[in-house]
This record gives structure tokens, C-alpha cells and sequence, in this order.
């Protein structure tokens, strides 16, 4: 299995290359030559697999001879062996052929476990096998920096800066990111939005001149491919608990980067029979109006109760573009051009293949309370406002009740007191008990201008000491 770029112009990769590269060298993103596919009938016969059994058939034809089948195996057992439930994603019934896939029984309680559990251990592997060492740096909205440094926190070959915006995230956000004890680990609090923060990123990649010639950078946020593929599993997962895997079933995706509905039109595309993909978005709807206006312009960031979900840039959606024109390298750059001023617009063509597949909605903060409230009081199911989102977008966006209707579960409710509370529950949802001690343990971070070479000097210094 190859990797090409969605530009065209960088030499194709293997697996473990795509993995260590994260962003192309043309400033594209990776994705697979070739989408392997299955047949309903194939699909079928996995229903009776565990998550594991299940995870490794999705995920080899990816890996291809990167990794030996019973290392691949090994890697995918130990990711969720730490999930707080048999099951590791298991399905709520919520309504009449409506289900919640709950995604938050991982280590941090978000849906970033699953692809970032098993990153941790694939860079792990990766690394040791080259005997090499690098310098993650990622960029989170909130869930994806305490996932990444939980599968990586114990990594001897990884140096690991996570930047966040300064006071954008929740409180328990914040603190399971700055309160792991590491010496690896480094949080930077960065004044700016998540788009400021990603968008650091991007350039920091686009220039390593300021790391040491034996380093580089990799990527942990979704444009890294092996978080795509990870986040592929539990669609099939889901399918096959509810039907065969030869019936259509739709899901509902709160989504800001695109990176989980991203997954599950890949999902789509290796053979699942899926009705409708919708993509459920919060005030910060740009792709709400992408979808349903063809209306890409940039609008202030609004900062919300669904703050995982405050992204005006959405990098992974550039992937779909690429199928949605052509795999035309050339036209993708000239739209990311013209999406980075603001005036990207789809031709005829595209807008009509999106539709096929794509529904979209939006929910603002008085909408989200009111989901949270109203499904508790009608089935006692405490959700949190991401999931509130993604349940809402489905009751409104759903085309038929004759398949079953998937809401995707992406965090813990009680990662989120405020919204709870806003809702108008009098006591905050309680942590696991292995998080009870969040509030006591002394958190460590830095705060940052959001100047590059800000980010650029406490790098180098941090991994030259």
C-alpha cells in the first residue's frame, strides 16, 4: 500500500513513512492510492469478531507489509486493553432505530482514544524498529492533546509539545493534559483560537530548519493517516452490532476537523452500506454552510459550549475534495489557496457528489442545553454537548426511519461541568474513578505569544537540555 498527496506533487510513501511524515512535503495530505474494498458478504461474516478481531481485518489492507500481522495484532490489543468497557464501544438505544455509539470509555473519555492509543503504540513500534527519535508536536481543540499524551507519554523515543488556546478548553481538558507527570511531555498554552494553534503547526512542519538535524516532526492530529484509519474500525463496529453489515445504516458525527466523519465516508467507501453521513456542526457552522449553501467563507471563531468543535479550518476536509474532484492534485491546491482567502467555492459537480452522501446541521449553544435537558428527562441518558449536537443534527437531518440511525458519542459528559450545569443540572457529572483526583494534582504548562518563533526557541531549547 502506497501514499499519495492530495496536491500531487510528493513522492508516493509506504505506511510507516506516512505515518512518521504526517504532512506531505507539498503541503497536502496523505491518503491511500488505492481504498481496499469488501463485500457485503465478507463484511457479513465479521459480526461475530471482538473489537480487536474486528480492528486488525479493517486496519491491515492499510499497513500492508509496514508491520507483520501478529506485531499489527499485538499493537491493536494492547490500544484498547484499557477501555473501561467490554465492549469498548458499546451502542444506547436512544429512540425508535436510534442508537448513541458511545466512544468515551477510553483513558481520557473522548473519542480520540481509539485512534490515539494505537498511534502511541504504532510510533512506539516504528521507532524502535528504526531506533530512531522525533518531536510529536500537535495542535487540540481540547480532546486530542490528552489522548496523544496518554498513548505517548511513555514513549523513550518521543518528545511531545501540545499546544492549546489559552482558555478555550475546559477546565477538565486543560488539567488532563497538564497535570501528567512526563518528563517527555511539554503543554503550551498558546493566546490564540484552535485555528491559531493548528495553524502554527502547519508552518513549524513546513520548516524544521530549528530542530536538530537527527530530528523531526510528526504529526498526531488528524491529518495523520493512522488516525484516519483507526477511527475506520468502530462504523463497521456499530453496522455489525445492529445489522449483518448488508443493510443501510446512517450516522450522525459532531465534527469540527472533519477527521471522524471523514473515517466514516472511508468507511463508505471500503464497501459499508451507509444511508447518510451528516456532518453536525456548532455556530461555527463553515461546514453546515459548505454543505447546504456552498458558502466555504471564513467567519469569526465563536467560542462555544461545544468548544472541541470551535474550528473554522477543517484540514481533513481537503481529503473528501480530492475524491470530489477527480484526485486532481493541481485543482486541490487552487482550492486550498482560495480557502486560506476565504473565497473557496465548489463547482456544480462536486456540490452534487458531496449531496449524495452529506447532510448537515447546525446547533448553537441554546439548541445543545436544550437537547442535553430533554434527552435526560425522557430517558434518564446524560450526554454531553458534542453528543447533544451530533443526537439533534440526526432527528432533524434523518431521511428515513427504516435504518437504523448511529449518533456518535465523542466525550464524557462530565468532561464538560459547565454545559451541564447550564442545562440546569444542579451537581456536575462525576469524574471515573481513575480521574477523581484530577482537581488535587499540580498542573504544569506554558503560556506563548502566538509568534512562531516563540513556539520555534521553547522547542529547541526544551529537547537540548
Amino acid at each position: 500500500m502506497k501514499y499519495i498527496s492530495t496536491r500531487g506533487k510528493s513522492p508516493p510513501k509506504t505506511f510507516d513513512e506516512a505515518v512518521l511524515t504526517g504532512l506531505a512535503s507539498d503541503g497536502g495530505l496523505f491518503i491511500p492510492q488505492e481504498i481496499p474494498h469488501f463485500s457485503l458478504e465478507e463484511i457479513s461474516s465479521w459480526k461475530s469478531f471482538s473489537y480487536h478481531e474486528l480492528a486488525q481485518r479493517v486496519i491491515n489492507p492499510f499497513v500492508g507489509d509496514s508491520i507483520p500481522s501478529g506485531d499489527l495484532a499485538r499493537l491493536i490489543r494492547e490500544a484498547y486493553s484499557g477501555f473501561r468497557n467490554d465492549s469498548v464501544a458499546p451502542l444506547v438505544k436512544t429512540g425508535s432505530n436510534e442508537w448513541v455509539l458511545e466512544l468515551f470509555h477510553g483513558p481520557t473519555l473522548a473519542f480520540k482514544d481509539f485512534a490515539l492509543q494505537f498511534l502511541g503504540n504504532l510510533l512506539d513500534y516504528i521507532l524502535q524498529k528504526r531506533e530512531q527519535r522525533v518531536v510529536i508536536l500537535g495542535a487540540t481543540s481540547g480532546d486530542t492533546g490528552s489522548a496523544a499524551i496518554e498513548g505517548c507519554r511513555g514513549c523513550p523515543n518521543i518528545d511531545m509539545f501540545i499546544l492549546h488556546p489559552h482558555e478555550r478548553v475546559s477546565d477538565v481538558q486543560r488539567r488532563q493534559m497538564t497535570t501528567v507527570n512526563a518528563s517527555n511531555v511539554n503543554n503550551v498554552a498558546l493566546l490564540g483560537s484552535f485555528d491559531d494553534c493548528q495553524n502554527m503547526v502547519k508552518a513549524c512542519f513546513s520548516d524544521q530548519s530549528f530542530l536538530p538535524p537527527d530530528r523531526q516532526l510528526v504529526a498526531v492530529n488528524s491529518i495523520n493517516w493512522a488516525r484516519i484509519v483507526a477511527q475506520i474500525v468502530y462504523y463497521f463496529w456499530a453496522a455489525l452490532r445492529l445489522e449483518s453489515g448488508t443493510k443501510q445504516v446512517s450516522f450522525s458525527v459532531p465534527t469540527g476537523n472533519f477527521g471522524d466523519i471523514y473515517a466514516g465516508y472511508i468507511a463508505h467507501k471500503m464497501g459499508l452500506p451507509i444511508n447518510q453521513l451528516i456532518i453536525a456542526t456548532n455556530a461555527n457552522d463553515i461546514l453546515h454552510r459548505c454543505v447546504s449553501a456552498n458558502d466555504h467563507s471564513l467567519k469569526p471563531l465563536k467560542r462555544t459550549l461545544a468548544p472541541s468543535m470551535d474550528i473554522m479550518i477543517s484540514s481533513n476536509f481537503e481529503r473528501l475534495l480530492f475524491d470530489l474532484y477527480d484526485r486532481d492534485g493541481a485543482a486541490i491546491e487552487r482550492l486550498m489557496a482560495d480557502a486560506k482567502s476565504g473565497n473557496m467555492y465548489l463547482d456544480d459537480a462536486a456540490i452534487i457528489e458531496l449531496r449524495k452522501l452529506f447532510f448537515s446541521y447546525k446547533c448553537d449553544d441554546q439548541h445543545l442545553l436544550s437537547v442535553i435537558s430533554s434527552v435526560y428527562r425522557d430517558s434518564r441518558y446524560l450526554i454531553d454537548p458534542h453528543t447533544a449536537i451530533g443526537l439533534e443534527a440526526a432527528r432533524k437531518c434523518r431521511i428515513s426511519d427504516e435504518f437504523p440511525m448511529v449518533a456518535l458519542a465523542t466525550a464524557h459528559p462530565a468532561k464538560f461541568p459547565e454545559a451541564i450545569r447550564k442545562a440546569g443540572f444542579a451537581d456536575d457529572p462525576k469524574l471515573p474513578e481513575h480521574m477523581s483526583d484530577l482537581f488535587e494534582l499540580k498542573e504544569k504548562f506554558i503560556v506563548l505569544e502566538n509568534k512562531r518563533t516563540d513556539v520555534e526557541n521553547f522547542i529547541k531549547e526544551a529537547i537540548t537540555r
